[in-house]
This record gives structure tokens, sequence and C-alpha cells, in this order.
């Protein structure tokens, strides 16, 4: 195994997780949300998140999307692997997404959604690698812009491996 090099310590990444709870609080004041976590790799920043959203109607839903399978590259196919159980039509919705790459996940998410009658869709994503981009994604909230280095931990994984890691880390090639 390669040597995992700290991208964004734990401690920062919890202080910026807080920040934009606080910022999604008044987005939504006096509003129902429902939060689609993209599983598995966005699970621990969609709880850490919630945690700081003062909204007493705060909802989450779950969809597990997949470009990637066990490769490091996407395949370029969106394979939907578990849908949303309940009906969002007429909700806000919030997409919390781990990271966003190229944007092919996320660009299918969204025009899915669309098709549910939703009443917003707005996106927040923990990473962000903006020169990777493909697909041209609105994203409303970024936690982090990082530059194009495979990225685990904190969720995301490497062969199902390092989603455990409190923090966001990197292999150096």
């Amino acid at each position: 195994m390669k040597e995992i090099k700290t991208l964004i310590d734990e401690e920062k990444l919890q202080e910026r997780i807080k920040q934009l709870g606080e910022q999604l609080t008044k987005v939504y004041e006096g509003e129902e949300v429902t939060v689609v976590c993209i599983l598995k790799g966005s699970i621990y920043f969609t709880v850490d998140l919630t945690k700081h959203i003062k909204n007493d109607k705060l909802q989450i839903e779950f969809i597990q999307l997949s470009s990637y399978g066990k490769e490091t590259i996407s395949s370029g196919k969106v394979d939907m692997r578990l849908d949303l159980r309940d009906s969002v039509e007429g909700k806000n919705l919030l997409i919390v997404e781990d990271i966003i790459d190229t944007g092919r996940t996320l660009k299918y998410l969204i025009e899915y959604l669309k098709t549910k009658n939703a009443k917003t869709i707005k996106l927040c994503t923990l990473l962000d690698k903006p020169e990777r981009r493909e697909y041209d994604i609105n994203v409303d909230f970024v936690g982090f812009n990082i530059p194009n280095k495979f990225v685990l931990g904190y969720g995301l994984d490497y062969e199902e491996n390092y989603r455990n890691l409190p923090y966001i880390g990197y292999i150096e090639d």
C-alpha cells in the first residue's frame, strides 16, 4: 500500500461542515427540506452536515449511484443501485454529494430528480474538482475546491476501503 497523505485534516473538515450547516439553516429557514444523501460516499458528510442544519422539518432520503465501480476513474456509465424510497414531489431537495469530479453522476441525478417534480433542487458537495468537470453543473454549496488527486477518507473509498478515515487523504503517485 502506498502512503496516504493528508489533504484536509479532521479539524478543518469539521469546521467547514459546521459553516455549511449554518448557511443551509438560513437558506431553508421556515421551509421543509429533504436531504438526498448519495450513498455510499456521502454518508459521513450527510450525517455531520445535518447535525448543523437547525430545521425541525428536515427529512433524509438515500439514493445510490455509481460510475466508478472498483476503479479510480469513471466508467462513463451511471448505474442506479438504489432509488428513493418516498415521493419527493413538491419538496425542496438538497442533494448531498461527497465529491464532484466530471459531473456525470450529478447531471444524471439532477435530470432524474427533475422528473420527480420537486419544488427546488440544490446541490451541496464536500469536495469539488472543477478542473475535471466535463458537464456543466450548478453547485450551490461547496466545502472545498481540491486539486486533481485521487482522494479517500471521510466516506470516500479505494476499492471500498479507507472510508472510515476521519480526514481527506490522497495517495501520492
